[in-house]
């Protein structure tokens, strides 16, 4: 954001005057959420993009469960903190939002330039806590310390025209290089100065109207005083005209189309238009946070799911997902343009060799010269007198170097530059470009080899992921942490919504106390023993828009979210959720075809027993009436999905896993041991044993099998 956008930023969340904090969130490490509950209004997300953008938002946004330090000392301070003001520190790229505690005033500045930094500090403006910790020619950001600001630049609301007057007739650069550096504007608002005024940008400023100057920025800032709302600009190509893409944003209705809609054609939000803006679609919103939100919200919404991604050593801080071809293939590339650079600093290295021998007589006058000089004046007279020497270009006197201009063809100072040491011969310096060329060569041999062996390398990792496709196997992901729900037994349910159960007395207590509130539903197999499980009402899965490149086309791809859309639990829902709940019991040990399941409120469990009696670990008392279901089938499916980016094995519902993965099978009780089917399972997808272990239930029979447990492509020659 620049210092304009900033500004209408903060006339934008001065509105909300008055408002609390009500927690602090950091779904990742370049991002800080604060949910703020205005009086008269509903909550919103306050979200803070370091070095990027600052923007309002009401979208759905999965948090951690586990805040981060940084959080904690924000909910520390800020939690039920009145926000009394948000202002922009001149017209620099940081804004400041203060607070009111009973402890005190606290301020929390926002730096949105280079890789940014958010900052707490006191009433005495000592800081806090900072995001990042860091050092600069003039301040220091860490704890303990009292916050500086980055020093001061020019504000144009204070430009006048003896200011501007001033400014021009002591710049050295062009109109526009003026005005975006020493007057702050930027580039892109420079240029709209200089149009509006009718002016070169490149032209001297010596020779502009300043007057004219002055008016056309009094009229770019008179628009930022005065819009009130946000424009998201869109970039037209040969499938979607300007009419084309105006027409179709007006009728977007608000869903996961929009923001990809967004996401594939918007290139900037702004708050004012600008003439450069004149060939670009609009989308007007009725303030700049709304458009950022339109363009960037989705993006930043999935934050926690690009930092598990990270955390499970999926990708790396920025970067995607990598398979060895592709790793391969970056460094050949970077090896082939090492070598290129080799062979041309190896040809200048022996052209300047040759160049010094051919102008020999020249080039020993100068040396001889030079040698005079410096001996009869000192290197700090002659460095003074080379300036006005067309055959020298700059000294070093530590090194008792100087550069020259080779003669060229006419005998003019316009050939080559070349590095002359007033100690050396004429043959002594050509001869060090000659070794410098020589040494180069027996690098550049090196460089071949490692070329040589990682190509042969590619060509091993091609032939591996050539195979592995052809068989149908999955590309291994390395990972340091599981998924949280994996810790549980777990299925998908109909609309999305994530099914968890216990797989010992500990996880029955961790399902009931964490993971049953509200609309939830508790559900337990008729059977001693059987797991607790909680069907939930708002947190489960969506599909993810923005599939990862490594999961192959035959895998669907979902991300986990905190809020769904349809949130309601319906009968046909708790049947595939009762059907999960007694395949996870013992009914599959015991072999039988059919079972009994129940369901109730969370209110109608309870860990508190009667008078006199006892409930283990693991064990709750459930009261008021049951809704049950009887004559279930104990048959399940399991089928491959991706979560966050993660290749899973899914049991659930039969008739839900044939609906959603297009690779599944169907089992039943039966005689193989699951350890059996787990190996594989593994040699025909590739998935570890281990995540494949937890989602068998047991010894069973394969019914059906549609590429788990045989390559798709043999299926494919049987059918």
């Amino acid at each position: 954001m620049s210092g304009f956008d900033l500004r209408a930023v903060a006339q934008e969340l001065n509105a909300f005057s008055g408002a609390y904090v009500k927690k602090a969130y950091m779904p990742h490490y370049e991002q800080i959420v604060l949910r703020i509950n205005p009086k008269d209004r509903d909550q919103f997300d306050l979200v803070l993009v370091r070095g990027a953008r600052i923007y309002t938002s009401h979208r759905d946004r999965p948090m951690p469960m586990t805040p981060p330090p940084f959080a904690m000392v924000l909910r520390k301070h800020l939690k039920n903190a009145r926000m009394t003001g948000v202002r922009q520190l001149g017209f620099d790229r940081v804004l400041a939002f203060d607070f009111d505690t009973k402890h005190g005033s606290y301020h929390l500045y926002v730096e949105v330039f280079r890789d940014g930094n958010i900052i707490l500090t006191d009433q005495e403006g000592v800081i806090i806590q900072p995001l990042t910790h860091a050092s600069y020619a003039g301040r220091t950001l860490k704890k303990g310390v009292e916050y500086q600001p980055p020093p001061p630049a020019m504000d144009p609301h204070e430009l006048d025209v003896k200011i501007l007057t001033e400014l021009f007739e002591g710049s050295d650069r062009d109109l526009v290089s003026t005005l975006g550096g020493k007057a702050n504007l930027g580039g892109t608002h420079a240029n709209a100065v200089c149009d509006l005024a009718g002016m070169e940008p490149n032209m001297a400023t010596q020779e502009a109207d300043v007057e004219k100057i002055h008016a056309a920025l009094h009229t770019l800032l008179g628009h930022l005083a005065e819009d009130r709302h946000g424009i998201l600009l869109m970039k037209p190509n040969e499938e979607m005209d300007r009419p084309s893409l105006e027409a179709k944003a007006e009728n977007m209705e608000e869903n996961g189309l929009r923001d990809r809609f967004y996401e594939q054609y918007a290139v900037e939000a702004t708050p004012t238009l600008l003439p450069s803006h004149a060939a670009l679609a609009q989308a007007m919103f009725p303030t700049l946070c709304e458009a950022v939100d339109a363009w960037k919200g989705a993006h930043d919404a999935g934050a926690l799911a690009r930092r598990e991604a990270e955390r499970l050593d999926i990708a790396a801080p920025g970067r995607g997902h990598s398979t060895d071809v592709e790793r391969l293939e970056r460094r050949k590339v970077q090896q082939e343009k090492a070598l290129q650079g080799f062979s041309k600093k190896i040809e200048k290295q022996q052209m300047l060799g040759h160049e010094i021998q051919n102008n020999w007589s020249h080039v020993e006058s100068l040396l001889k010269q030079m040698e005079e000089a410096v001996e009869s004046h000192g290197w700090k007279e002659v460095k003074s007198m080379a300036k006005s020497i067309p055959w020298i270009v700059s000294l070093a006197p530590a090194d008792r170097t100087f550069m020259t201009v080779l003669p060229d063809e006419n005998g003019e100072p316009k050939g080559p530059q070349a590095t002359l040491s007033i100690d050396e011969s004429v043959h002594q310096n050509a001869q060090r470009y000659f070794e410098s060329a020589r040494k180069q060569k027996d690098k550049t041999r090196g460089a071949i080899e490692a070329l040589e062996e990682t190509m042969l390398h590619l060509q091993r990792a091609q032939k591996k992921e050539a195979k592995q496709e052809a068989t149908g196997k999955l590309n291994k992901i390395k990972r340091s942490k599981r998924l949280w729900f994996e810790h549980h037994r777990w299925s998908m349910i109909s609309g999305g919504h994530l099914l968890v159960g216990g797989k010992d007395a500990k996880g029955n207590d961790a399902v009931v106390k964490k993971h049953l509130s509200g609309q939830d539903r508790y559900l337990h197999a008729d059977l001693h023993g059987a797991p607790s499980c909680s069907l939930r009402a708002t947190q489960g899965f969506v599909i993810d828009l923005h599939k990862p490149a490594h999961i192959p086309a035959d895998v669907p791809a979902y991300k986990i979210v905190d809020k769904l859309g349809d949130e309601r639990i319906t009968d046909e829902k708790l049947i595939e959720a009762a059907t999960m709940a007694l395949c996870w019991s013992r009914a599959w040990a015991g072999g039988g075809a059919h079972g009994t399941v129940y369901s109730v409120k969370p209110a109608q469990v309870s860990k508190t027993a009667q008078t006199g009696e006892f409930v283990g670990k693991g064990s709750f008392i459930v009261r008021g009436q049951r809704q049950w279901f009887k004559d279930l089938d104990v048959q399940i499916g399991i089928g491959i999905v991706a979560i966050n980016g993660v290749p899973l094995l899914m049991g659930g519902r039969p008739e839900t896993i044939a609906q959603t993965c297009q690779r599944y099978a169907i089992l039943r009780p039966g005689l193989t041991k699951k350890e059996q089917l787990a190996n594989r399972i593994y040699k025909n997808t590739g998935l570890v044993t281990d995540d494949v272990l937890p989602v068998l239930p047991g010894a069973s029979d394969i019914v059906e099998d549609h590429g788990i447990f045989s390559p798709p492509t043999a299926i494919a020659e049987e059918e």
